[in-house]
């Protein structure tokens, strides 16, 4: 089987065709017109160790809406993966409950073709989501976040060069992690290198190893990362800040993979794949003289760029539920209480914040309360830094809200609808090239706009 489904719709034709056509495709089904039953068989199935892997669910029922039964389901499994079926007329509140932790809505009447090929994109997120906290290490429910990471589990078998774009802190490292936990190379060492902490002088023999005496200081013989790597793979962190001198040397081993150790004639060879990061727009490096273009192209096999926090607000609270259960199972923690608490106005507050230092910042932050909490138990508005507290008692309103607290419609900018309908067409497609296709744009017009909408 494919995957376990739970459906809970209280239209009998609705429930029968879904389940006929998913039970078709390969899934496990279990379907329910009544809210209270369904989550009277999820008690019972978790207690015998049979959890879900999704979840689709009616918007509109009746005593218990989808998204009140969406909250009932996460609370008894949080790592369930639901999905919202809607009817046109409740679009709205469809997206309103993806704010809420819902993935992604499918819209009535539907085609079954249409409704197995969303059955198969939505699982084949919550495997990643669920591959992603096994490693304890990339926790999104973000859509746009969600496709850089089925984008690089595709790749990850391949020995195409990666860059990975992104604003500091939004954990270009973790990706690369992920690329090379999920590809042929994963028993093979990954070796890490931040090319804006070495010299000039120091990075080559950093990446390529010298002989002794090849200058001073040069005491003995020492083998660089890349043969270190052979067989593995090469992180370059931060490769917009290497030295132009240098990046001859790179695409020299990137086009032949043999290279020379520094004050030594001898040629060597390593098999590597190369993943780089920059935090720097490389295309305006080039027009400044500071990155050689034939060296960006050959990094550039794939490139995938990382959404800063600000624009990942479902994943802020889950983020910052997480350092804190780190901060409590860590060294030293004996004080602290575990599971710390997050109160409603500093969750309101962490949300309203535009996080400029992205997940770092976040990190940081939640050590920090943790620490000034102590045994409380609870992270309250005091214990944030007072930039961020003061966020808690605004307006509470985000750049995000469709409605304001009135029930004003709030209009969106023309910009803002373009670049929520772009986030949600790469979302749901396989790749760029077909995203572009969906949007009638062309590939080059797509990766700009998504450049400008750190998309």
């Amino acid at each position: 089987m494919k995957g376990s489904i739970l459906i809970v719709d209280d239209e009998p034709n609705i429930l029968k065709t879904m389940t006929i056509g998913l039970r078709a495709a390969g899934y496990e089904v279990t379907a329910f017109e009544d809210a209270e039953q369904a989550l009277k068989t999820v008690d019972r199935d978790i207690l015998g160790e049979k959890p879900y892997d999704l979840a689709f669910i009616d918007l509109m029922m009746f005593p218990m809406n989808g998204i009140a039964l969406m909250q009932e389901l996460k609370r008894r499994q949080p790592d369930l993966t639901v999905a919202i079926i809607t009817a046109h007329g409740t679009v709205e509140t469809a997206v309103s409950a993806m704010k809420q932790g819902a993935y992604d809505y499918l819209q009535k009447p539907f085609e079954l073709r249409e409704l197995t090929q969303f059955a198969q994109r939505v699982m084949q997120s919550h495997h990643i989501q669920i591959a992603s906290h096994a490693d304890h290490e990339i926790i999104t429910q973000n859509p746009t976040y969600l496709g850089v990471l089925r984008m690089a589990e595709r790749i990850a078998p391949s020995q195409l060069t990666v860059l990975i774009e992104g604003e500091t802190g939004t954990g270009k490292e973790l990706v690369a992690d992920f690329i090379h936990a999920h590809s042929d190379r994963a028993a093979k060492p990954l070796v890490k290198v931040n090319c804006a902490a070495l010299s000039s002088e120091l990075i080559e023999s950093e990446l390529f190893g010298h002989v002794k005496g090849s200058f001073t200081g040069a005491l003995k013989d020492r083998q660089g990362r890349v043969e270190t790597a052979d067989g593995g793979t090469i992180f370059l962190d931060e490769v917009g800040e290497m030295p132009v001198a240098m990046q001859a040397k790179l695409l020299r081993f990137l086009q032949s993979r043999e290279y020379q150790r520094v004050g030594e004639n001898e040629m060597r060879h390593a098999d590597v794949r190369i993943i780089a990061a920059t935090n720097r727009n490389l295309e305006e490096s080039i027009d400044r003289g500071v990155i050689r273009e034939d060296l960006f192209y050959r990094l550039s096999g794939v490139r995938l760029l990382i959404p800063p926090l600000r624009l990942r607000k479902e994943d802020i609270i889950p983020l910052a539920e997480r350092f804190l259960a780190d901060a409590a199972r860590g060294a030293g923690a004996e004080h602290l209480t575990s599971p710390i608490l997050l109160a409603d106005a500093v969750q309101s507050a962490l949300l309203d914040y535009d996080w400029r230092g992205n997940v770092r910042e976040l990190e940081h932050t939640m050590l920090r309360a943790a620490i000034l909490a102590g045994p409380r138990g609870s992270i309250e508005l005091v214990d944030l830094p007072d930039h961020i507290a003061q966020r808690g008692t605004a307006d509470g309103q985000t750049s995000t809200d469709v409605y304001t607290s009135t029930g004003t419609e709030s209009l969106k900018s023309l910009e803002d609808i373009e670049r929520d309908h772009i986030a949600r067409v790469i979302a749901r497609t396989s790749s760029l090239e077909e995203a572009a296709r969906v949007l009638k744009i062309d590939s080059a017009t797509l990766w700009r706009k998504r450049k400008r909408y750190s998309l």
